[in-house]
């Protein structure tokens, strides 16, 4: 048991997926997994172990922003052993060429967050996807005939704010999200294998969206190719 996961030890699967929202990890479990077993409901944050295609696999929420991902990310790596992990989250996209409802895979984490300078602030330190799992889910997702881009995002501490973030899309990043840099950190730090898989929920550039019950119970496309990914 750590501080924020009431899981025994054992209870949670070396893979993982990862998603923002608890309530889509509930729905991941029911939706995806072989007999699912509750292992955490510390502060409202539900994870959950099955199997899925005979492997073993974990699901469980983080939470918004950095530096919640970051109290969960560190305590699955150090308290119980995981190694592989995938984030499945929404994003917001910055080019007009990507359309709400496309996976995004991020390559890249490009951040305005002072996670990696709070350790290292004499340069700084490219936040990267483990490149077995990138290239993995992207032959999954040509596969399944998903429309998928491969690229740099932009992770922000700001959900409210005035960051000219748009401007990023000129200099070819592709969207927007609050997590995927502090994940790619703990990879390098803790050297595991790190992974994140977005759906476009809604374009700065088109103004388009989807609700919030279609963020938390659909985007099932890109669910499906994290746990393809993690066989």
């Amino acid at each position: 048991m750590s501080i924020h996961i009431e899981a025994k030890p054992g209870e949670i699967a070396e893979k993982i997926l990862l998603p923002g929202d608890p309530l889509r990890a509930k729905f991941i479990a029911d939706s995806f997994l072989e007999n699912p077993k509750q292992f955490n409901n510390v502060r409202g944050m539900l994870g959950f172990t099955g199997t899925y295609q005979g492997e073993r696999i974990s699901v469980m929420g983080t939470g918004m922003g950095i530096p919640s991902i970051s109290i969960y990310g560190h305590e699955l790596i150090n308290d119980y052993g995981v190694k592989q992990l995938i984030r499945v989250g929404t994003a917001g996209s910055l080019r007009a060429d990507v359309h709400i409802r496309d996976l995004v895979l991020a390559q890249a984490a490009a951040t305005s967050s002072s996670i990696v300078r709070n350790d290292h602030p004499a340069f700084d330190f490219p936040q990267i996807a483990d490149f077995k799992l990138l290239d993995k889910a992207y032959h999954i997702a040509q596969e399944l005939k998903l429309p998928t881009h491969v690229g740099n995002v932009f992770s922000t501490d700001l959900f409210y704010g005035d960051l000219p973030v748009l401007d990023l899309g000129k200099l070819g990043v592709l969207a927007v999200d609050m997590e995927a840099t502090a994940l790619y950190y703990l990879g390098a730090k803790f050297g595991v294998q790190t992974l994140t898989i977005l759906t476009i929920s809604d374009s700065l550039v088109t103004h388009e969206s989807t609700s919030a019950e279609e963020r938390q119970k659909t985007f099932t496309a890109m669910m499906e190719v994290a746990l393809k990914t993690l066989l």
